[in-house]
């Protein structure tokens, strides 16, 4: 039996944040991570995918300006993408692992069970802690219908070494949208299957729907409420079958991926065991990020059912929270700021802050501006066809509550949307600022 002050399960930028923070006040702390150190976000998700997007934004960029001074199209070279990549990745474990060593934090690499409310199974060792930390994250969700197995993960996306000619993906969300942008954009045949009405449902349509033209015109295939059902192997070739209200359909492809959504991962841990609440979501925590159920227990990042959204920067956000609670006793209340939440297809598609339908939920006084902002001088120098924003106004105090673009560094912009709603910027103070110009910023006070 091995003892600590905190003991935490996933070395993601939560888990990694608590540790280190806890280390630093003279705690005894362990963690450990079945996968390398890293997490999703620097391993299997966000900065291997944005590595990737570098490449395919100058292919798009020389494609958008072929004719206007720009003659050839580069070709992708994926296998030097991926060496590109994979130069990040090998680099963050053993650089985290060494600053373990150095705060004096000690490391497994095992999957863990709980035992009891305060007792953990991690490999072959029992770890009896004070306190003791979820921060899992979260992974694929199971395809449960025939051959739902056959399906790739993200993960397996960007560690592709050659790329298909054809490929599917499984769900409709911003995964699929990314890598079929990623995938079209290198050469590949793509296809997106999607069950709902209208893929990226936690997006403002009116701006959706840009991308949904942006993402057919690059050749991708979008079908929409059709449910795959089956996958069958066939030779080097995978049949997909989806029904629909129309019947039944039958895609052929060289890879199917799952996009189907990220559950918390969370449910392999035995939390009955240690009377630990939970919901589909994640674990069920207070607004100190404790469990409601277990005192001994603190959750953060994607493993918890908070009002966070499944961002790294939020999950640093509750890792501080989190440590300072464990460190002083709790005092400290997770307050979110604006979350600004990207889709990094091209164009990119950004928003923070509430949508229409939110702002009339709760029965705000609003004023809704919608443009298609196509002719303007920065999307016309550009020759981008999909530049769109809606920005939300509060009537009565003249400040932004929410902001939806889609277009040329999306990702950047937002950010100015995400400071002026945090300070509750007046619009006039907005409108009155000097931007550089000609930049993406400067359309701002044309966007209220």
């Amino acid at each position: 039996m091995k003892e600590y002050d905190v003991f935490i399960l996933g070395s993601g930028m939560a888990g990694m944040t608590i540790a280190n923070k806890s280390a630093s006040k003279g705690l005894t702390v362990g963690i450990t991570d079945e996968l390398p150190y890293g997490g999703t976000c620097a391993l299997r998700g966000c900065d291997p995918k944005k590595v990737i997007i570098g490449a395919t934004e100058v292919w798009d960029f020389a494609a958008r300006l072929k004719g206007n001074g720009i003659d050839t199209i580069p070709n992708v070279n994926w296998k030097n993408i991926m060496a590109f990549k994979q130069s990040f990745v090998d680099a963050m474990p053993p650089k985290i692992e060494k600053g373990y060593k150095k705060n004096g934090i000690d490391t497994y690499h095992s999957s863990a069970r709980f035992l009891s409310e305060d007792t953990l199974q991690v490999g072959e060792i029992s770890i009896k802690a004070k306190k003791i930390v979820i921060a899992t994250g979260a992974k694929a969700r199971l395809l449960e219908f025939e051959g739902g197995e056959l399906a790739q993960s993200s993960t397996d996306f960007l560690n592709i070494q050659e790329l298909p000619k054809s490929m599917l993906f499984i769900g409709g969300g911003y995964i699929a949208f990314e890598f079929a942008h990623i995938a079209a954009r290198s050469g590949s045949e793509v296809t997106i299957v999607h069950r709902g009405k209208n893929p990226l449902e936690n997006f403002d349509q009116d701006i959706v729907k840009h991308l949904v033209a942006a993402t057919k015109n690059l050749g991708i295939k979008l079908i929409l409420e059709t449910e795959v059902t089956k996958i069958e192997k066939r030779n080097n070739q995978y049949q997909v079958t989806g029904t629909s209200k129309n019947g039944t359909k039958h895609f052929e492809t060289e890879a199917v991926f799952n996009s189907a959504g990220r559950p918390p991962a969370i449910f392999d841990l035995d939390l009955d065991s240690a009377n630990i609440e939970f919901t589909k979501k994640g674990i069920k925590v207070n607004e100190f990020l404790q469990s409601t159920s277990n005192p001994n227990i603190y959750a953060a990042g994607d493993a918890a059912d908070s009002k966070g959204l499944p961002l790294t920067p939020v999950a640093v956000l509750e890792g501080h929270t989190v440590s300072s609670n464990i460190i002083k006793g709790n005092h400290k209340e997770i307050s979110y700021p604006p979350m600004p939440t990207v889709v990094f297809t091209l164009p990119t598609m950004a928003s923070v802050g509430i949508n229409e339908i939110e702002a009339k939920e709760k029965g705000i006084d609003i004023r809704v501006n919608y443009r298609e902002a196509g002719e303007w001088f920065n999307a016309k120098r550009l020759n981008v066809q999909e530049y769109a924003f809606k920005t939300i106004i509060d009537k009565e105090n003249q400040t932004v509550l929410g902001a939806h673009i889609i277009g040329p560094h999306a990702e950047e912009t937002i950010n100015l949307f995400a400071m002026a709603i945090k300070t509750k910027m007046k619009i006039s103070e907005l409108r009155t600022m000097i931007f550089a110009y000609p930049t993406l910023a400067s359309d701002i006070p044309h966007m209220l």
